[in-house]
């Protein structure tokens, strides 16, 4: 009975929570039919901060409860947040500060957090100081760094009594504090959400990486050295439209500095043409009308990726499909960036193109793999 007010505290916030068959939506000059919207609670705003791993990593969760049946519960971004600085300020000064040290990170740090510390509900654990309203992390992300910065110097020629009270007296100060009651709670609350961490893979694609095999994938942000499935680009697309397909949705990374991605205008695509080579008038009209897309590779994936143009930017929520007035196949994205910022309510519609260029690595459950594809995974 004790979860009772907060599973009704739910299920008030997600009357709206039903998986919707769409005949038309309009975006700019897209007209997008046979949209298909998987369940998915309200949009986020992870605001002045660089979490958007938690943001979209635990609306990609919230899904599988509601998926699985269980219950819905809007969980903590910021418990997951908090006790990722912990582990991340460890491990930046057993690597001798050789090491990445920020507010970034990838999907499977929701994982190994709750795995040890479990998870909570957002009424639980807010993690947003009272004078916000809305995550502010610019002082906390700059006083975390330099505390790690000069504790890794050993100023003092061996590492202070008082730094770890020190550091965690920070985090507890902008995030709020845990201790043992916290956790304990976090892995009841874990326990009530009905998911097996254990199911959930990460895939990528890229061609430096062996396929079919669990590879390192060296990105700032995987600061666990976690290693990702490796998938030819065709297969990664069908994991994708398999999941979508069998009502599982999708946990998303990817590259958004691309001119062709626009929040604003809730589309991302990929120009036939270059957008180098496009007048100033195409630039600005660009979303305007429908384009002409181009034919991505595995090669041009790559060249990006080797040459820092595509980079693990933002780790968004694919939660359904649709298609536009020729036929060209979108995804419905939701982005953690609030909902004023563009007409779709802060979801946005990516092309195929876009995701074939442009993804880093997706999060699935390992039922929502085709299964040729999984025997070759061996899962």
């Amino acid at each position: 009975m004790k979860n009772l007010g907060l599973i009704l505290g739910t299920l008030l916030t997600m009357q709206f929570l039903t998986a919707q068959e769409v005949k038309l939506d309009k975006v700019g000059g897209y007209e997008f039919t046979n949209c298909t919207k998987l369940e998915a609670l309200p949009v986020s705003n992870q605001f002045k901060s660089g979490t958007c791993w938690s943001f979209g990593g635990l609306s990609f969760f919230e899904s599988e409860m509601i998926r699985i049946g269980m219950p819905v519960i809007n969980l903590s971004e910021m418990y997951i947040v908090r006790h990722a600085y912990e582990m991340k300020a460890h491990r930046y000064l057993r690597m001798q500060g050789k090491f990445q040290f920020g507010p970034g990170g990838q999907f499977h740090d929701i994982i190994e957090v709750a795995k040890l510390h479990g998870l909570m509900s957002e009424a639980d654990y807010n993690g947003k100081p009272v004078s916000y309203g809305l995550p502010v992390h610019t002082e906390l992300d700059a006083i975390t760094k330099s505390m790690v910065s000069v504790a890794v110097k050993r100023p003092n020629k061996t590492l202070s009594e008082s730094w770890w009270p020190a550091y965690n007296s920070t985090l507890n100060s902008y995030l709020g504090e845990v201790n043992e009651d916290t956790n304990k709670k976090g892995m009841e609350t874990l326990k009530s959400t009905g998911l097996n961490l254990n199911d959930y893979i990460e895939l990528t694609s890229f061609t430096h990486l062996e396929d079919y095999k669990k590879n390192i994938l060296f990105i700032p942000d995987n600061w666990t050295m976690s290693g990702y499935y490796n998938l030819p680009l065709q297969d990664l697309l069908s994991v994708l439209n398999n999941a979508l397909n069998k009502g599982y949705t999708v946990a998303w990374d990817a590259d958004v500095s691309d001119n062709g991605f626009s929040f604003k205008n809730g589309l991302a695509v990929v120009p036939a043409t270059p957008w180098g080579q496009m007048s100033k008038t195409e630039q600005d009209t660009i979303f305007n009308s429908t384009i002409n897309e181009a034919e991505v590779t595995a090669e041009m994936r790559q060249k990006l990726f080797e040459n820092f143009e595509t980079t693990d930017d933002h780790l968004m929520h694919i939660t359904g499909k649709c298609k536009d007035q020729n036929g060209n196949k979108f995804y419905y994205t939701k982005n953690s960036w609030g909902t004023k910022r563009n007409s779709c309510g802060g979801f946005l519609y990516t092309s195929e193109a876009y995701f074939k260029l442009k993804t880093v690595a997706i999060m699935v459950h390992k039922d929502a793999i085709p299964k040729a594809i999984r025997k070759k995974l061996g899962i």
